[in-house]
């Protein structure tokens, strides 16, 4: 057999891509958990089975796969339509604010609209200068917390977390970015372990699901730990705990983020007394809302 002819019986990572594409169009799964769309979702797939260098480039997608390679591809894409386990399970990474991360299923994917206020230092909202203390709470596997110590590098971090599973990773996030003298992880349910420790920004991706919304969430959902998406029977529990003990935690001239998801509308009429600033962001994705210090406190 001659090299041109035993080239054209092996596809290009590009065209691997396209038809594995296809595949996951034809099987009707859910793209939320950092993909929207079938094409990125089996970029994603295909490159992690071949292993392939990161940053993309095209010779990469030129590159022609052999049939181990293409076994691989296989058994990956195979296993996301069976058993509906999204990509960054099955990759165990995943990208938030620039940066990589550990995933697995102990802990929430990192997808947050977050990111992009942490990206750009939380202006207008604070001065990125004189911040030192940075609280997140709930912080799965660490990547907000990460990402804010990342932002502000002469900031110390705490990250909370009630789950000892989560915080494991959230640890092995944490010395990969080597930032462990900056970045404590501490087990606390909310605001519980911290004393009276205050901050400079406490932001959070809190459990923000409502019961009968959860029951109803598509099948990807459910490979993700329950603590970290059910937020009671409205979905505000959580998130009703922050408002009611942020204010003594917080630090003058501070600000409070959080993330509500599409409890928005209850979270408006259940606290109707505070003056919430909902935030807009470039990239997509809502349901984020901002108070200052004293709006908590004169609330």
């Amino acid at each position: 057999m001659s090299e041109l002819s035993h080239s054209a019986r092996r596809p290009t990572v590009r065209t691997l891509i396209a038809t594995s594409a296809r595949r996951l169009a034809r099987a009707k799964l859910c793209f939320g958990h950092g993909t929207d769309n079938a094409a990125d979702e089996a970029a994603a797939l295909v490159w992690h089975a071949l292993g392939l260098p990161r940053p993309a480039t095209q010779a990469a997608y030129a590159r022609r796969v052999g049939v181990a390679g293409g076994r691989k591809v296989e058994a990956l894409i195979a296993r996301r339509i069976r058993e509906r386990i999204p990509a960054a399970y099955l990759t165990g990474r995943m990208g938030f604010a620039g940066l990589q991360f550990h995933v697995d299923p102990r802990v929430l994917i990192p997808r947050s609209a977050l990111a992009e206020i942490i990206e750009n230092r939380f202006s207008p909202w604070i001065d990125a200068h004189r911040v030192r203390r940075v609280l997140d709470v709930g912080t799965g596997s660490g990547c907000i917390a990460i990402a804010c110590a990342v932002a502000f590098p002469q900031a110390r971090v705490d990250a909370l977390d009630i789950s000892p599973d989560a915080l494991e990773v959230a640890r092995a996030n944490v010395r990969l970015h080597r930032l462990g003298r900056r970045v404590a992880l501490v087990q606390s349910d909310h605001f519980a372990a911290l004393g009276n420790k205050s901050y400079d920004i406490i932001v959070s991706n809190p459990p923000y699901v409502g019961a009968r919304e959860l029951r109803a969430l598509p099948a990807e959902y459910r490979h993700e730990p329950r603590v970290a998406l059910a937020g009671g029977s409205r979905g505000l529990d959580s998130v009703r705990i922050i408002l009611t003990n942020a204010a003594r935690h917080l630090r003058p001239r501070g600000v409070l983020v959080v993330e509500a998801g599409n409890t928005e509308s209850a979270v408006r009429r259940a606290f109707a007394a505070l003056p919430f600033t909902w935030l807009q962001f470039e990239r997509g994705g809502g349901g984020v809302f901002l108070l200052t210090a004293e709006q908590l406190h004169a609330g």
